[in-house]
């Protein structure tokens, strides 16, 4: 692929495209080519990751793996990320060479999937997961910390829209290519698929310009004052809204996590190789409503607040559960998938906002992202097993239930506990400006 990324939103698609005066970025340096190696490196990434995502979950089912084994496969690779995802925050706030800590995340994830395809046994299969859940578990902070560091506060919302929106899109083509892979060759072909991006991924990673990236602003400083060490992770759990915020989302993906898994276990039985373009369809709804309201989530955030829109993205996972339960139509399975999307593409963009919120002057804004993608993790990983083994001996309808109990507890917490988090002069500053950007001239 050449040239600009071709899937845009609304006003937060001319971003890769400004000059750095427009863009008011935190250094004042940010070029074109390191936002559109922003714009590439977020679309690659989602291509590498995909493969050992939900695929893993079809792949090892069809080499004769149960569900309570898969289950413990994914949860594997999910303990494994719990472990290294706060020390990877802590040490994206400390470490300047970003762009390093990246590609050693995307070596070592392709070897991981290499291991999964050539030897798809249960201990090889553990010793992988561990490998890429280690390795994934950098790239959340780093790429959001090069995000801030290249555009600042004040273009922060609309640029993690923008990443979510990329990002997604990626995940768009990389949903349908290992489906047509997985159906017109092998599921084992994905994997490969997998090692293949590595390259542009870390072609991207080399077009962003490590000297664009202020290192105070990436890790939540304020710019212009005495700046702050890193804190202690003991000091986070003294912030009542973050400690909210934590429980919440260990809920959330408790909740959310094992559905996607569950329902591809479910739509493989006796489906062969079709399970594959059912899994596909499956990410590529979920993926495309992401990639048209990521942007709009990043832009409706200042304006709204952060809170009302988590209550959609909470209130719509417990609806998502109870309708898997009523058909057993793989189309309309598919069509409900679109709940997802709405979710995953509030979460994903307006919870790094509300943890800048958090942390603003503190200097710890990506440890704080770090103990939060662990608290997620953790919901994550718990949710395969457990879901998994009340599957196995229940049935899939009690399995879906169960998750959507537990969504709407998470809904009831976050709507009785969590404060709204942007702070009111924000809001009236973002009025006071042009509510679109200007377009780009290419």
């Amino acid at each position: 692929m050449t040239g600009d990324i071709a899937i845009t939103a609304g006003p937060i698609s001319t971003i890769a495209g400004r000059s750095h005066t427009d863009m008011g970025d935190g250094n004042g340096r940010a070029s074109r080519r390191s936002l559109r190696g922003l714009d590439w490196l977020n679309f690659f990434l989602a291509d590498v990751q995909s493969g050992v995502g939900p695929f893993l979950a079809i792949y090892l089912a069809a080499s004769g793996w149960n569900e309570q084994t898969v289950g413990i496969a994914l949860t594997v690779g999910g303990i494994a990320g719990i472990i290294a995802q706060t020390p990877a925050g802590a040490l994206t706030d400390r470490l300047h060479s970003k762009r390093a800590l990246i590609a050693c995340g995307v070596i070592a994830l392709a070897v991981g999937a290499l291991i999964i395809a050539t030897f798809p046994a249960f201990w090889p299969v553990m010793v992988a997961q561990t490998l890429v859940g280690v390795s994934s578990s950098v790239f959340g902070p780093t790429v959001v910390a090069i995000s801030l560091g290249l555009v600042g506060r004040q273009f922060f919302d609309r640029r993690q829209g923008r990443n979510q929106t990329v990002n997604s899109a990626g995940n768009v083509v990389a949903a349908v290519a290992m489906g047509l892979l997985g159906y017109y060759m092998s599921n084992r072909a994905i994997f490969f698929f997998v090692v293949a991006f590595t390259i542009p991924t870390l072609g991207a990673l080399a077009s962003i310009r490590s000297a664009e990236i202020d290192y105070e602003v990436a890790r939540g400083a304020e710019e212009g004052q005495d700046q702050p060490k890193a804190s202690s992770i003991l000091t986070l759990f003294k912030d009542r809204p973050l400690v909210i915020l934590l429980i919440c989302a260990v809920l959330f993906h408790f909740a959310n996590a094992a559905m996607l898994p569950l329902l591809g276990e479910m739509l493989s039985k006796g489906q062969g190789r079709t399970s594959m373009m059912f899994m596909s369809a499956c990410v590529v709804t979920t993926q495309v409503v992401i990639t048209f309201l990521a942007a709009w989530s990043g832009i409706k955030a200042r304006q709204w607040g952060r809170k009302p829109l988590l209550l959609i993205a909470f209130g719509v996972l417990p609806i998502r559960g109870i309708l898997y339960t009523l058909t057993s139509s793989a189309p309309s399975l598919i069509a409900i998938q679109v709940l997802d999307g709405v979710g995953a593409a509030i979460f994903g963009v307006v919870s790094v906002l509300v943890i800048a919120d958090l942390t603003r002057g503190t200097g710890r804004f990506n440890l704080t992202l770090g103990v939060v993608t662990t608290a997620v993790g953790i919901g994550a990983a718990l949710s395969q097993s457990i879901a998994g083994g009340i599957v196995h001996r229940f049935g899939y309808h009690w399995g879906f239930l169960f998750l959507a109990s537990v969504a709407a507890v998470a809904l009831s917490l976050l709507w009785f506990a969590m404060p709204e988090t942007l702070d009111a002069a924000d809001q009236q500053s973002h009025r006071a400006r042009p509510s679109r950007l200007p377009r780009a001239i290419s």
